[in-house]
Parts: C-alpha cells; structure tokens; sequence
C-alpha cells in the first residue's frame, strides 16, 4: 500500500540525503574525512556521526509517543504535516545556516570518528526513521505529540519531529560538503 503523499516525501528526502552522505564521503581519504577545517570545527566524519546520533536520540521518544499514540487509538485523521511553529522550526534549519546554535552534549559527536565507521551510522539511523514512518503512517502523526530531547520544554507533533530529522540531515550535509570544498578541495 503506498504511503501518504507528505510521508513519501519524507522518504525521498531520507534517501537524498543518504545519497548526500555518500557522496560527500566519496573518495575521501581517512585524514581528509577526519581533518577538522579549523580548531574546534567538525570533520565530515564529525558531521555525519552527529547526524547518526541525534537521529538515534531523536527518534527515542518519537517511537515512545507513536506506541502510546497505538494503544490509544490514535490513527491517522490528516496529513502528518507540521503545524506553524513547528515548520518554523525546520525551516530555521536548513542550509545555508546563518544562525549557529550550541549543539546539545547528547548528540555531540566523537571526537574523530572513522569517516566509515560514521557513513554506516548515519544510513543505518536514516533507515531506523525510514522504518518508523513505514510502520506508524497509519497514526495521526499530526496530533501525536513528544518530548524534544534537546529543548525539554518543547513537545512537537510526530510529524514535525520528522521534519525536523529531515532538515537537520540537509544542514549539517550541506556543513560537511563545505568541511570536504576546504579540506579535499
């Protein structure tokens, strides 16, 4: 059975940005892919095994609030679309960045991870999210609502939550193709 429209988007931008991934890692060797551009910077090793990890801790409560969203019935009554502050939340991420932000500790990178080691974690995080869309279309991934695990405060709806992995894939791809332009150029 095919997906809603807006969930097949957000498969397709997974898989862009899985295409992304691989071909800013292509042809890197393991110094050029774990050389930081400047002090303090992030590798592109750093920026796609901040991705694995903030997708992994992400989808955490995601996955929580979609079983209890199951188990009360909560099944899909409109399209699994961000509601206003949450779409500006996403958009506030996506490249090109003009705002930096302090990354939250949970999803701080390793410090020089293996270029492969972090391309793997990163499809393999991108395939987990894949799944969850997949195997919870059928909730109201609209009204379902989480605990951000990085601004506590926050509860977003499953479908913004979503978004939000999506856009945060496209802006630190785009920082690791920029990282790749100044260390492999």
């Amino acid at each position: 059975m095919p997906l809603p429209t807006e969930l097949q988007k957000l498969i397709d931008e997974l898989d862009a940005a899985d295409r992304d991934a691989k071909a800013v890692a292509s042809g890197l060797s393991e110094a050029a892919g774990t050389a930081q551009p400047a002090p303090g910077a992030w590798s592109v090793a750093e920026c796609l095994d901040h991705l694995a990890t903030s997708n992994r801790v992400y989808l955490a409560p995601i996955g929580e609030a979609a079983s209890l969203g199951r188990a009360a019935g909560r099944m899909r009554r409109r399209p699994a679309l961000p509601g206003f502050v949450g779409g500006l939340f996403a958009r506030s991420l996506e490249p090109p960045v003009n705002v930096k932000v302090k990354n939250p500790k949970s999803s701080t990178p390793r410090p020089s991870p293996p270029l492969a080691v972090s391309l793997a974690a990163f499809l393999e995080s991108q395939e987990h999210v894949r799944a969850f869309i997949r195997a919870n279309a059928d909730l109201d991934l609209a009204s379902i609502r989480f605990v951000n695990p990085f601004i506590t405060w926050i509860r977003f709806s499953l479908a913004t939550g979503l978004h939000v992995i999506a856009s945060h894939d496209r802006r630190h791809l785009w920082q690791a193709a920029n990282v790749r332009k100044i260390v492999a150029p």
